[in-house]
């Protein structure tokens, strides 16, 4: 069984049934009107409200938990996943009082891969997002069906699901005189991965792990230490950190 949960106060015309509606117990429009407030500055205070009164909504998912899976629908503001506190908040705290097992699922809207630009800025968001929610984290390019209508796309999509290298987009960074003025932070975002990578053969050199394993004497212990290190070695697990920045 599948129970829905409606976490956001804005979505006032559901397209699915729902198990517990936040509606129920704040609505953003009356958020609004009673404190003058701006939808984004709205949607802060109701999930502010709902962070207070957490107790509610433990006691409407707790019937469910014997049988259902849950599904969570968030509001769409990406402040609140990676700026705010409140939403994390009710997060942990659902997991720590129902003893839940979650995994965000971030949607990012396909057109971005359009735009080199945003593209990268998406990128960012999404690792800005998992870090702050410290959640096993899926982010998932949506409205696929429509990424044709946006023009023809400068890679291949592999390219945007597996982030391969950023580099290759810099040149169309370039092109665009709204971005070509940080064509310096450009740069060195798109040689990240090689910069930590340098700085990871630097701490397992001083924390010894290049020598685990080995047998030999000071001497050829010494230099390996002080010689290069082949990055190939740790190729794979770097692989594998640098994919939860995809957008795949």
């Amino acid at each position: 069984k599948v129970a829905v949960i409606n976490l956001d106060p804005a979505n006032d015309a559901l397209p699915y049934d729902c198990a517990v509606n936040i509606e129920d117990l704040i609505k953003l429009s009356d958020v609004m009107i009673e404190h003058s407030l701006g939808p984004n500055g709205g949607l802060v205070y109701c999930m502010d409200y709902l962070e207070k009164n957490i107790d509610w909504l433990e006691s409407k998912l707790e019937p469910l938990l014997k049988d259902h899976y849950f599904l969570f629908d968030f509001p769409g503001q990406v402040e609140l996943f990676f700026l705010h506190a409140n939403a994390k908040t009710v997060i942990m705290k659902l997991i720590k009082k129902l003893n839940l097992r979650l995994t965000a699922v971030h949607l990012v809207d396909a057109h971005l891969c359009s735009d080199p630009g945003k593209y990268v800025s998406a990128l960012l968001l999404s690792l800005s997002t998992m870090l702050h929610l410290e959640l096993p984290h899926i982010n998932v390019l949506s409205k696929i069906d429509l990424i044709e209508s946006y023009g023809k796309l400068a890679f291949n999509l592999d390219f945007y699901t597996d982030v391969q290298d950023l580099s290759y987009i810099q040149h169309h960074l370039d092109q665009d005189p709204r971005s070509s003025k940080y064509r310096k932070l450009t740069k060195e975002l798109c040689e990240d991965k090689e910069s930590v990578g340098n700085l990871v053969k630097l701490i397992d050199k001083t924390n010894g792990y290049i020598f685990a394993g080995m047998e030999g004497s000071a001497l050829e212990f010494s230099k390996i230490a002080v010689g290069s290190v082949d990055w190939d070695y740790y190729r794979y697990p770097f692989s594998v950190a640098f994919s939860s920045r995809s957008l795949g």
